[in-house]
């Protein structure tokens, strides 16, 4: 099936096209439809399958046809919550990418910046707007938002906005929004909170849901290097410095961590970039530019900023950080090994992050193989190659440390108390 076969109007259309979309993702093909009838949808859907577009593309389509020459200030029509900035920024690009043709407005707030421009976009009018809970709350207190006009509502990645602790900014937005509305859900699991959660929003609804992926992609070559957190930069060098010609996408878990492995890698002369949320967004597009186009050999980034990253022939893929998510794992390293090309994803994993790497083990059914030992083992390394008996006798071990430890602890708090009478005394 192509987008033309759905549909859609001719200036999305066009809009697809220069994006280089033919193909809906399944998520798409299956939800694209039932929103244009104007109907409620739950979906369930990992990140990473097309969703942006699966509930943009119609939401756009209604208000292209809606419009019939309105004049005057536009009115909010369209809002979308999720949990994060970076993902907000994300949804945001992507409506202004499909939407380009049809003279509609999107705006993207969040928290931890300040409120001015925001605001002053506000003022000018949008048709859409895509935030994060609390920003959203707070500028709607303070009267610079409505909720009278909103026809399409959208709650995405909604339980990652439970696991953040939203919940209650979640209920007091639902609380305020207009019963009238075509009102959508979107979550990548559905455990009881999220089933009531999804009760409170939803009318006569429909629900798609989609299978993840395959658990790990056939040709990439995994790895895993035991290494502690002080010396994953030292590995990270010693690993590149060896692959000089190499493409090589790395994954931090933070923004801040993203940074800091920039400033390391500058530290022994090997040139990268860092793409997050906190960057500009001309930063982000110079840097993932010079990437695709060869300029630039190692990029960091955190998942989200990650996504959208297309480039054929990236050789490595390191996780920096494994993920506390096993899925993105997954999504991860299948950023290479592409079409008939084979890859490489070696991931670092200090003694903090031994559980997501039996999670992320349980979840693709096969162990991640272990890679040689390095220069850069320490003895809290060695840990994960000791046999049960040497582990327990470590074990034991480091008991009758702690003893003797308190023991002396005990035994200098006593001469302490003694000498300290004995000062009184005198």
């Amino acid at each position: 099936m192509t987008f033309k076969e759905l549909g859609l109007a001719d200036p999305i259309l066009k809009a697809l096209q220069a994006e280089g979309y033919t193909n809906p993702t399944p998520i798409q093909v299956q939800a694209i439809p039932i929103l244009l009838k104007g109907k409620d949808l739950l979906g369930v859907a990992q990140t990473g399958t097309g969703k942006t577009a699966a509930f943009g593309i119609p939401i756009l389509q209604h208000l292209y046809n809606s419009q019939n020459g309105q004049k005057g200030k536009r009115r909010i029509k369209a809002l979308i919550v999720t949990p994060t900035r970076e993902l907000a920024i994300q949804i945001g690009e992507s409506l202004a990418a499909y939407g380009k043709f049809t003279g509609l407005r999107n705006t993207v707030i969040f928290g931890g910046v300040k409120q001015g421009k925001q605001v002053k976009t506000l003022r000018n009018g949008v048709d859409i707007l895509v935030a994060t809970p609390g920003r959203l709350l707070d500028l709607t207190n303070q009267g610079f938002i409505s909720f009278r006009d909103l026809e399409f509502v959208v709650l995405d990645e909604a339980d990652h906005m439970l696991d953040m602790g939203f919940i209650h900014d979640i209920k007091k937005i639902i609380a305020k929004l207009p019963p009238k509305r075509q009102s959508l859900f979107f979550s990548a699991t559905m455990p009881k909170d999220i089933v009531a959660l999804s009760r409170k929003i939803l009318g006569d609804y429909e629900r798609v849901t989609i299978k993840p992926k395959q658990a790990t992609a056939e040709k990439v070559e995994q790895g895993v290097y035991f290494v502690s957190k002080s010396n994953k930069p030292k590995l990270m060098v010693h690993l590149l410095q060896g692959r000089p010609d190499d493409s090589v996408l790395v994954f931090s878990r933070t923004k801040h961590g993203a940074d800091k492995i920039v400033k390391k890698l500058r530290q022994a002369d090997i040139g990268s970039a860092a793409i997050h949320g906190n960057k500009s967004q001309n930063a982000r597009q110079k840097a993932l530019g010079d990437f695709k186009d060869g300029k630039l050999k190692v990029l960091i980034a955190t998942d989200i900023a990650a996504r959208g990253i297309d480039v054929e022939e990236l050789s490595l893929v390191i996780n920096y950080d494994l993920p506390n998510v096993s899925e993105t794992y997954v999504h991860r390293i299948g950023r290479t090994g592409r079409a008939s090309a084979s890859g490489i994803a070696l991931s670092f994993c200090d003694l903090e992050e031994r559980p997501y790497l039996r999670d992320i083990e349980k979840l693709i059914k096969q162990e991640v193989p272990r890679m040689p030992e390095h220069q850069f083992v320490d003895s809290e390394d060695e840990v994960e190659t000791r046999t049960p008996q040497k582990q327990q006798r470590s074990h034991n071990s480091n008991r009758n440390r702690n003893r003797n430890q308190h023991r002396n602890s005990n035994s200098n708090g006593s001469q302490n108390r003694n000498r300290n009478r004995s000062r009184n005394r005198n």
